[in-house]
């Protein structure tokens, strides 16, 4: 299976700390006419909490946990907000002024894409960004229309974004979950997929029955997550919650064409000789690394350090961080994902950093502060499909009556 790296440039996560509930309250005006903005979003990015204001542009967001947080706040018209907000014991009360947005008489004209091309790079984008895993089926892009397209590179590359809210209903885990994205881009090619957004998650209704359902799997796809591995670092419980982590040193293999030359020649070849075709995709199926090697294990104290900011940490390896998870088998073959003789073929995953980065900042909630790493194996194929909200917690054994 084709190397997937998932860059999530989450500019907007909170952190969060366990202790008092308090609240956050205030209004939303327009910065050129100080007039009351009814019906502008607000909400806490990455998490399940929002609300509306309401006619007199007022919003309250009660039940918080003391900790950062970075609060969103958009309107149809208007440039959004972003701003973070540390919550000590005390409510916080603030006005957020909105920007209206200037729209340029001398833009760039831009072709519109055919209705075919429409179709083929939305097709491609409900793949990528929902997922193509068991829960894919059950999400739904309500609102299509707000998705702006363009490809690249004779199609290799799709860029996207929206005017307003993308909502997509996932129905498998019981989220109405609504983002407004930035900018993504995904390459064929290399498998990279890049985007950059804030979102927020609502709870869909339903009976007991479903409920109980969408309680099940939400705990499925959280143990073993990302998500779970960072909250379990952060406590150093990593072998108490199936987690074992091993330094993996590997090199490029350089023998090997790039994927766009692999993919080029077979398109090329295809028509002609069975043994030309057959070359290049026996190429395609070899790893980009070799010279694979564990090097032992990693002490969580020695690639661990707490960051001067409460509930802050910073993680910091050399070579590759190899993650197993021993509580789930591996039901995908990833090509670059090095496996000992004597595995036995648990979920694995590997980070490496990505770009400059040395390190990686996380906070106790399990989110991820800042670019993300490099992911390939199991929380490659992570989409919206199975994310969870950052203030999620696990039912473990649903009583009875259910909230």
């Amino acid at each position: 299976m084709q190397t997937i790296r998932i860059i999530i440039i989450a500019l907007l996560l909170p952190m969060v700390t366990l202790a008092q509930k308090v609240s956050v309250s205030g209004k939303v005006t327009s910065a050129d006419t100080k007039a009351t903005i009814p019906g502008a979003s607000v909400y806490l990015s990455n998490s399940s909490v929002g609300t509306s204001t309401g006619n007199d542009g007022g919003f309250s967001l009660n039940g918080l946990n003391p900790g950062q947080y970075m609060l969103v706040v958009s309107a149809v018209g208007y440039e959004s907000s972003t701003q973070t907000i540390l919550i000590n014991n005390q409510e916080v009360k603030l006005d957020v002024s909105l920007s209206p947005k200037i729209i340029a008489l001398n833009e760039v004209r831009i072709t519109p894409m055919s209705k075919s091309d429409r179709r083929e790079a939305l097709a491609r984008f409900k793949t990528e960004f929902i997922g193509a895993g068991p829960y894919a089926a059950d999400c739904k892009i309500v609102n299509p229309d707000v998705l702006s397209f363009s490809f690249l590179n004779n199609k290799a590359i799709l860029q996207a974004s929206t005017s307003d809210f993308l909502i997509v209903d996932n129905d498998a885990l019981g989220y109405r979950i609504k983002f407004t994205l930035k900018s993504y881009e995904s390459n064929v090619y290399t498998g990279d997929i890049v985007y950059k957004g804030a979102r927020v998650f609502e709870e869909m209704k339903g009976g007991d029955s479903k409920k109980r359902k969408w309680y099940q799997r939400r705990d499925n796809v959280y143990y073993g997550s990302a998500m779970h591995f960072y909250r379990s670092l952060a406590k150093d419980s990593l072998e108490a919650n199936g987690f074992k982590i091993y330094r993996l040193s590997r090199q490029m293999n350089n023998a090997r064409p790039s994927d766009e030359e692999i993919e080029k020649a077979l398109v090329r070849t295809s028509r002609f000789k069975r043994d030309s075709v057959m070359y290049w995709a026996k190429l395609q199926r070899s790893s980009h690394y070799i010279n694979n090697k564990f090097k032992g294990k990693f002490l969580v104290k020695d690639i661990v350090q707490q960051s001067e900011k409460p509930g802050l940490f910073g993680l910091r390896f050399p070579d590759n961080l190899y993650v197993q998870y021993n509580k789930r088998w591996e039901t995908n073959f990833y090509r670059d994902v090095y496996r000992s003789p004597d595995d036995l073929n648990y979920a694995t995953t590997i980070v490496s950093m990505t770009g400059e980065r040395t390190f990686i900042v996380f906070d106790k909630n399990g989110a991820i502060i800042g670019d993300g790493p490099f992911y390939e194996g199991d929380w490659s194929q992570q989409r919206i499909s199975t994310q969870l909200p950052v203030d999620y917690l696990p039912y473990g054994k649903l009583p009875r009556s259910l909230p």
